[in-house]
């Protein structure tokens, strides 16, 4: 496997990211909970979006959002469907809080869903060090989020 920063301006990654959102929709359907970014809110100054590949396909992606000058928040984490549980999470969350560390970031943060679908992301940031935290930066209380922090 192979990750790379990646541009979003190919076909590949636009349409993982639409069954990202698709997925996100289904899972939390309250439109207020969802905080999946979309590919202009992944284009903005601050974040830098990773593709996984395997080879001439793509099999993954995450992306990195700055917070302040030492906290950043984990965003996009995505496996392709036919790959999940088999280490394409784990090597991009990797590399993230490697590119993290690299950067000058200090703490990572992120917000995940708070139901079933979510278990398998909870339990892998879990095994990363994430613990539970509050709300960070414009997030508040919801009951449909779960919060979760480590510092680097």
């Amino acid at each position: 496997m192979r990750i790379e920063v990646d541009d979003l301006t190919g076909p590949e990654i636009a349409k993982l990211l639409a069954e990202h959102l698709a997925d996100m929709a289904e899972a939390t359907p309250d439109p207020r909970s969802r905080h999946a970014l979309d590919l202009d809110g992944l284009r903005a100054p601050g974040v830098t979006v990773w593709s996984v590949w395997d080879g001439d396909e793509l099999v993954g992606c995450g992306a990195l959002k700055r917070l302040t000058d030492t906290h950043a928040e984990v965003k996009s984490m995505r496996t392709v469907a036919h790959r999940r549980r088999s280490g394409v999470a784990s090597a991009v969350l990797t590399h993230i809080i490697e590119q993290a560390r690299s950067m000058g970031y200090t703490r990572l943060s992120l917000e995940t869903g708070s139901g079933p679908f979510y278990e398998p992301a909870r339990k892998l940031y879990e095994r990363f060090g994430f613990t539970y935290c509050e709300p960070f930066g414009d997030y508040r209380p919801d009951p449909n989020s779960v919060f979760m922090t480590r510092t680097l």
